[in-house]
């Protein structure tokens, strides 16, 4: 069978760092060809040369018959291959349609007159919208959209065109449990249309479902190419991509009882004037990681958005160590010792123009600072030095604090975020989804970086989908459903079917 793509001894070279070395990949029609590795392994930067982002230092890529040294994005689009980000694309200010066709308006003549085929575009984003499930107006605006109908949008953008190739990079980051088995219901039907798929993530779990072929990338290298079928299950695959065995990906030290610990932080019948959180309390005690379950939009992260002061509070209390908190917002949550780590790393949790040691020491300037951030003495050299101490702490895999953050990978953004707060001292830490496409040995730092956290005294509250992980790192766990608590679990006596039952 004639393939698709072939990439044949790709390297990249950046600054200090080979980011991918000898390279080979190629992908057939029909098939779904997962790419696997740790963060940092190259994925990215080989797709992102594959999608005409970057230029090859060395290799080529062969299409249709044809040699190319390197691609461009609009070479890339005219041979069939698209691109599905980790990180959303989608523009806020446009309607769900103008997301689906922004930078490639279909045209008509009207009286020999080019004008936008606005007909064509309702027709299409409707098709396309139902194809992948999302059930909206194609006039919506994408402003509103929950992320993991923002992650639907970005599908659909992908499948508007004539789609050959198409890379998905962490896509069921975002998506529930039956909207994920949706995507791969979208996915049978594109092999069936003899689209080649190249799948990366980093849930093991999906990859046997839905794969047929699995290439595994560490520290820019290429460790295997094999069928899916061939691999004799997950302990294979994480040694691959890690090096060695990892018998206890993680094991958790939760408390045997916490019972009778001092409250840290409370939380008293808190809601908001929306509903979608109502009449909320529950106890965050020392010592103790506190888990917050639920389907997408049952109300957890928009809970923590009015914590932080992010969204306003309708009637309620919160206390810090016995004391009444009053947030106006999330400048105020910051000055207060509240951190929160959002759900979306790139929306909302770093300045991707900035270096790593200005986002590292940005928080700590803010606490600092008077008159909401707008006055206060700034040292570069000691918030330098604060940085490079954060970074050997949490083994931030970099070049150095000086380079941007953009340029690292997913878990180790994460880890600058950690920094962030770690320099900014607060004492009440919110991870909102914290491991969402990093790899099975950043999660397990992420872990421990958590309980590290409660050790020096510090509470943690995680919200998360993935429910093995909250199963291994919380000591309890609560349970969200239509903006309410429908359980609060001691870890110990928890399971995946309990916290279902009563999320649904």
């Amino acid at each position: 069978m004639e393939k698709l793509v072939e990439m044949k001894r790709i390297t990249k070279q950046f600054p200090g760092v080979v980011a991918l070395k000898d390279i080979n990949l190629d992908v057939y029609p029909g098939e779904v060809h997962v790419l696997m590795g740790e963060n940092g392994a190259g994925k990215s930067t080989l797709m992102k040369i594959l999608s005409g982002i970057y230029s090859p230092t060395e290799g080529e890529i062969y299409i249709e018959d044809r040699q190319y040294k390197h691609l461009t994005p609009e070479i890339s689009q005219e041979h069939g291959i698209s691109i599905i980000y980790q990180e959303l694309s989608v523009i806020d200010e446009l309607s769900i349609m103008e997301n689906l066709f922004v930078g490639r308006l279909p045209e008509k003549r009207v009286m020999g007159i080019p004008v936008i085929n606005k007909k064509y575009m309702m027709e299409k984003a409707r098709e396309i919208m139902r194809l992948v499930g999302l059930n909206r107006s194609p006039m919506t605006m994408v402003e509103g959209l929950p992320i993991s109908e923002k992650q639907l949008v970005e599908i659909a953008k992908a499948l508007v065109w004539n789609t050959k190739v198409l890379i998905m990079d962490e896509p069921t980051s975002s998506l529930t449990l039956d909207e994920t088995q949706n995507l791969f219901e979208i996915i049978r039907n594109l092999k069936k249309q003899k689209v080649g798929i190249v799948y990366i993530s980093h849930k093991l779990d999906e990859i046997k479902q839905i794969g047929d072929r699995i290439t595994v990338l560490k520290d820019g290298a290429h460790v295997a190419t094999k069928m899916l079928c061939d691999v004799s299950g997950k302990e294979e695959i994480i040694t691959m991509m890690v090096g060695r065995e990892l018998k206890d990906k993680y094991h958790s030290t939760c408390c045997e009882n916490t019972d009778h610990e001092e409250v840290l932080f409370k939380v008293e019948n808190v809601s908001r004037a929306d509903g979608k959180v109502k009449n909320v309390s529950f106890e965050l005690r020392k010592n103790e990681v506190l888990g917050f379950a639920g389907l997408v939009g049952s109300g957890r992260t928009e809970l923590m958005n009015v914590i932080f002061g992010a969204e306003k509070m309708n009637c309620g209390k919160v206390y810090l160590e016995g004391r009444e908190l009053k947030i106006k917002n999330t400048y105020d949550a910051v000055k207060k010792g509240l951190a929160y780590l959002t759900e979306s790393r790139r929306e909302t949790g770093f300045f991707d123009n900035f270096e790593i040691w200005k986002n590292i020491a940005m928080e700590e300037s803010l606490r600092t600072s008077k008159w909401s951030g707008a006055y206060g003495l700034i040292d570069e050299n000691a918030e330098k030095l604060e940085a490079q101490k954060h970074k050997d702490q949490l083994n931030i895999k970099a070049t150095s604090i000086h380079q941007n953050i953009t340029e690292l990978s997913g878990g180790n953004q994460q880890k600058v975020i950690v920094g962030k707060w770690l320099a900014a001292d607060a004492k009440i830490m919110i991870f909102d989804e914290p491991t969402r496409g990093i790899d099975v040995g950043a999660k397990s730092e992420i872990y421990k970086i958590m309980r590290e956290l409660v050790e020096q005294g510090k509470g943690v509250m995680m919200v998360s989908s993935e429910l093995p992980e909250l199963l291994a790192v919380c000591d309890r766990i609560v349970v969200f459903n239509e903006g309410e608590i429908r359980a609060i679990l001691e870890g110990k006596d928890a399971t995946e079917e309990l916290i279902m039952h009563a999320a649904t």
